[in-house]
């Protein structure tokens, strides 16, 4: 099994182009099962994708992968389709469960095992299914798979979301492509990968309309013609670095490929604890500050603080001065990261949702394990400003999520190496 070696406090300079978003990518390799043919650009070349890619290719899809340009092209002849999602393929990510509406839509019926991903919660598909049945689709759980079925079709109707669910939304959006009459969703989440689903579906010949959190979809029929997409930035790849370069560029770190609008949160709660951010049109210098403070913050959906770089900004305030908390308000188990940071000195502890961070913090390398994709990059940060070698076991995880990220790291002049 591979592992990463981390030899810390190298401070970082130089620069790191942001790849493409997963979580922006995966929705819409799922939403191309509607399509005729499809060209998308600025993919990750990451776990995640290529087990999506797999995925497509079971269903009876054509995928061709220009890894050096970073583009997918999917064909669809619909012939040999398969409406079937096995474990085996959907065990490893959660985003698997969005061909459901995909194909619920296009072939009116779908067998999709149960998702899996990382353990951080039980993120169960209750609000994917609230919304598909109010579509029309007939759903039962049988031997870990749903079963769903629609053999007149979808209808439109209103559906309003209990709660703000990222990928019921996306669901619900690419199920309701084809529904017959008008489908309006209520209490969406408007996450910017939401953003960019919509921009594809349209161009794939959607009628779509948004006002606040709610989406309007009428009826669509697919453009006979080919479309490209290009796929946004990773804004949690670009979180990450951010912290990294808050944590080690004394002088200057470069971040490009970006938009900064999106990330206003981000940039503002940095910015509070003492972190210089050079904001331009593509781009953001970071430079380290002289004298970090505390900061309380809750996650929240977007565009509030996301929950996926909850672990990494952790690892930033176990250097701040004074105690700092971290309410997790999204998902209820993704604090597995804390036992690994304490195992390198780390001061934290947990009440309820809330962690509870004192620093400054002198952390030491250790052999720790990740357990999921954002506390394996948390690990990573905290390797980079310990003392001495930090080893890094079960980083599959990582590889689900970050592209090149030793390479990235090294040309930046940190000591990294994969074994």
């Amino acid at each position: 099994m591979q592992k990463l070696l981390i030899k810390g406090k190298k401070e970082l300079s130089g620069k790191i182009s942001i790849s493409g978003s997963k979580n922006a990518t995966l929705p819409i390799l799922a939403a191309s099962i509607l399509a005729k043919h499809v060209t998308i650009k600025n993919i990750p070349l990451v776990k995640d994708i290529f087990t999506m890619v797999e995925l497509l290719n079971f269903i009876g899809l054509k995928t061709k992968i220009i890894k050096k340009k970073n583009i997918i092209e999917i064909f669809n002849f619909d012939k040999k389709i398969n409406t079937l999602a096995p474990y085996k393929l959907v065990k490893t990510m959660r985003a698997g469960v969005l061909v459901l509406g995909s194909l619920l839509s296009k072939y009116k019926k779908a067998k999709v095992s149960l998702p899996g991903g990382c353990a951080i919660g039980t993120r169960p598909v209750d609000l994917h299914l609230y919304a598909l049945k109010k579509l029309g689709a007939k759903i039962k759980i049988k031997n870990g798979y749903i079963y769903a079925e629609a053999k007149n079709g979808l209808k439109g109707t209103k559906i309003r979301f209990p709660s703000i669910s990222v990928g019921a939304t996306e669901n619900a959006l690419i199920a309701s492509f084809k529904a017959k009459g008008r489908t309006v969703l209520k209490n969406c989440a408007m996450e910017p990968e939401i953003k960019d689903l919509i921009s594809f579906l349209k161009k794939l010949g959607a009628n779509i309309n948004l006002k606040g959190r709610t989406i309007t979809i009428k009826e669509s029929k697919v453009k006979s013609s080919s479309i490209i997409h290009q796929v946004i930035f990773d804004r949690i790849e670009l979180g990450t670095y951010m912290i990294a370069g808050a944590l080690l560029a004394k002088k200057n770190l470069l971040i490009d490929k970006i938009q900064p609008n999106i990330i206003k949160s981000e940039i503002d709660i940095l910015k509070k604890i003492g972190i210089k951010i050079i904001k331009k049109k593509n781009s953001v210098n970071i430079i380290k500050g002289k004298s970090l403070k505390r900061i309380n913050i809750t996650t929240k959906p977007y565009p509030g603080f996301p929950t996926d770089l909850q672990a990494q900004l952790m690892v930033l305030l176990t250097q701040v001065n004074g105690v700092s908390k971290i309410k997790e308000n999204i998902f209820e188990n993704r604090f597995m990261h804390v036992p690994e940071l304490k195992r390198m000195g780390a001061h934290i502890e947990i009440k309820n949702k809330t962690a509870i961070i004192k620093g400054p913090t002198k952390l030491t390398g250790a052999e720790v394990m990740a357990t999921d994709l954002r506390a394996s990059v948390s690990l990573v940060l905290a390797g980079l400003i310990a003392e001495n070698r930090t080893i890094i076991n079960r980083i599959y995880h990582l590889d689900r999520g970050y592209e090149f990220l030793e390479r990235k790291l090294k040309n930046c002049k940190a000591e990294i190496t994969r074994v």
